[in-house]
């Protein structure tokens, strides 16, 4: 009698579990995504629950979007009118229309007579943004997904000292759980405070504190701010390239990146997401500054800007969105680099209608992986790319091309944290630059020949000859992806 109403109260949670699913789980959710979870809740229904309340919202809590609407409105109004362009006869047709998106997404003005460079070498930049912070007279702001202390990074460290020793104002974002997962999370800490530098974890995952969302919702940007004159950002971390992993040293890896330094009024709309997330996280509002910020003098340059910033803490997946509208807008030449690439339909559709309509398209991807379940998800795509005409170039081993990137035409590009996957589209905080100017697009065009030199080209016929296990593999890693 027990065993028999032990089992129908099991049948009944079961049928309840089910029910319950199907009305909540596809609500504002990718079909691709809804049918992935549903799948995995109907098939291993406690697990399957389990993972979605844990994992299963891909926003950040109510009150942290509502504070990032807040700013957003704030940043709308004091930048209105702030547009300093150069002639905009000469931008395509379609760019306004790009810049009034992103506008309206992610609150940030287009602005001209900026200036930047792209440093490649993984060494110079660190160098670089290191002795900019040794030249600070009033403030750093570093804000970095991975930021670790070890023989690479130590002169940084030590600048960021000797700045505070000068008086200079330090202030360091750094992502809980991507540094915690890094070597030597707790002496970088401890060196932070001891140089008496104001630093503050970024979606820390504290429950018995109080501070808790998914786990996963991470903030991928990076980004340093140098007294409001110049900043740094791009797709690199503040760790050893080999990111201090026994695996990574044992197997050669190392990580090959691209960082841009920029000059000009564009460097208060990167300051100004630095100071959304110090707000974000610690309630101290130096977004009251952001009127005075966009309002520096700048000599006349030729480079139009606009941040983008992007993430669970807005409505829309606005980095997508950007990502989208350029490839739609591309006439003659649409070129990508991303680390881990794992479109989703919309993505796939765009490039595939690029090549159909005549744009010759590239793809720059690493020809070996660090992450085994993005790797072999990114390899399920390649089929259906080359069948389309996109040109797979794969940068040889024992290199990780970690860099962010791609240019549209001969005018237009975007540099970043992005990857151009459903985890920076959905899960990661972000930051892409949108640079119109054809003296970037020139050097960028550089970067990419360097690129081309240093891989092979992926084709259909030897693509053709993987093996089956690896066609399986990497089918299932691409099914995982959905899990958003």
């Amino acid at each position: 009698m027990v065993t028999a109403i032990v089992t129908f109260a099991l049948l009944a949670i079961d049928l309840v579990i089910r029910v319950v699913a199907v009305i909540v789980v596809p609500r504002n959710r990718r079909p691709t995504a809804g049918m992935a979870w549903l799948l995995a809740i109907f098939f291993i229904p406690y697990l399957g629950v389990l993972f979605f309340l844990l994992i299963g919202n891909p926003k950040l809590p109510k009150k942290r979007r509502e504070k990032q609407a807040q700013v957003d409105e704030l940043i709308r109004e004091s930048t209105h009118g702030v547009e300093r362009v150069s002639d905009s006869s000469g931008w395509p047709a379609w760019f306004e229309g790009v810049v009034r998106l992103n506008r309206n997404l992610g609150a940030m003005p287009l602005i001209g007579s900026n200036s930047a460079s792209l440093i490649g070498g993984y060494q110079e930049s660190l160098d670089t943004m290191t002795a900019e912070v040794a030249r600070a007279k009033r403030y750093v702001h570093v804000e970095f997904y991975i930021l670790a202390l070890d023989q690479t990074t130590e002169p940084f460290f030590a600048a960021l000292g000797d700045a505070v020793q000068r008086g200079v104002k330090v202030r360091v974002l750094l992502d809980h759980i991507a540094s915690l997962r890094s070597k030597g999370y707790r002496r970088t800490l401890r060196r932070l405070t001891a140089m008496g530098v104001s630093w503050q974890l970024m979606l820390p995952v504290q429950p018995f504190k109080g501070k808790y969302q998914r786990p996963d919702l991470r903030n991928h940007r990076k980004i340093l701010v140098v007294d409001g004159a110049v900043a740094f950002m791009g797709s690199q971390n503040l760790i050893d390239r080999s990111y201090n992993k026994r695996g990574n040293i044992r197997r050669g890896l190392k990580w090959k990146e691209l960082v841009t330094r920029v000059e000009g009024p564009i460097v208060s709309g990167l300051d100004v997401i630095f100071r959304t997330d110090w707000y974000l996280e610690t309630g101290e509002e130096l977004t009251r500054d952001i009127p005075e910020a966009f309002d520096q003098p700048s000599e006349a340059q030729d480079l139009d800007c606009q941040v983008v910033p992007s993430g669970p803490g807005f409505p829309n997946q606005n980095n997508l969105k950007l990502f989208l509208a350029l490839l739609y807008a591309a006439k003659q030449k649409l070129i990508i680099t991303s680390p881990y690439f794992v479109p989703d339909e919309s993505m796939l559709v765009a490039i595939s209608g690029a090549t159909q309509r005549g744009v010759h398209v590239e793809l720059f991807v690493s020809e070996i992986g660090d992450q085994a379940l993005v790797y072999h998800a990114q390899r399920s795509y390649y089929e259906a790319l080359l069948r389309a005409g996109v040109k797979i170039y794969m940068y040889k081993a024992p290199y990780i091309l970690h860099a962010k990137h791609f240019t549209i035409d001969e005018d237009v590009a975007v540099i970043g944290s992005s990857n151009m996957d459903i985890r920076s589209f959905e899960l990661n905080m972000e930051i892409s630059l949108l640079v119109r100017g054809r003296s970037f697009v020139q050097e960028m065009r550089a970067v990419e020949d360097g690129y081309r030199a240093d891989s092979r080209e992926l084709t259909l016929e030897e693509w053709m000859r993987q093996p089956i296990r690896s066609t399986v593999l990497d089918n299932l890693a691409r099914l995982t992806s959905a899990l958003q």
